[in-house]
């Protein structure tokens, strides 16, 4: 099962949902696909949909799903970083007026150069659902810390011991 996420936001996340339609149109997912749609006023249709959900039932969600597609918000990726299914990030824009800024966007270009799954397009979430990962964007954070302090130690050794 293919879990769609897009929160709790007052703008609608429409372009997500025509993305997921055209998938399910083209028979490119292949599986059953949950929505929660919140304020979208676009349904994919033959997807099992639910404006809005109890956390219990979100996170029994989560752990059932074999994948999450998710808004970029920070509360969602904090919660999917802590379970273990692989999820993909699609940010909300200010250009298609699905949020009040391009917060989200600055967020998963950030996340994206640490290697957390984007999709900037519905070609993405092609490419992520035929062979999804699941990333750790704590250990991510580690072990980009740790090669800067490798290249600056590198570039600057230590004059006395260590």
């Amino acid at each position: 099962m293919i879990l769609v996420t897009v929160g709790t936001e007052k703008f609608p996340f429409d372009r997500l949902m025509h993305w997921i339609e055209e998938l399910m149109e083209a028979d490119l997912l292949g599986e059953e696909v949950v929505v929660q749609y919140g304020t979208c006023t676009v349904l994919p249709a033959g997807s099992k949909v639910y404006r809005l959900m109890r956390e219990t039932e979100f996170r029994a969600l989560i752990q059932q799903a074999r994948v999450v597609v998710a808004h970029c918000g920070e509360g969602t990726v904090l919660l999917l970083d802590a379970m273990e299914t692989p999820f993909i990030l699609v940010p909300r824009s200010q250009r298609y007026r699905e949020h009040v800024d391009d917060h989200q966007v600055e967020l998963a270009q950030a996340m994206a150069s640490m290697g957390v799954p984007i999709a900037w397009g519905p070609a993405d979430l092609v490419r992520f659902l035929a062979e999804p990962r699941k990333v750790s964007i704590s250990d991510l954070s580690v072990a980009a810390a740790q090669v800067v302090c490798n290249r600056l130690e590198q570039r600057f050794p230590a004059l006395g011991p260590a």
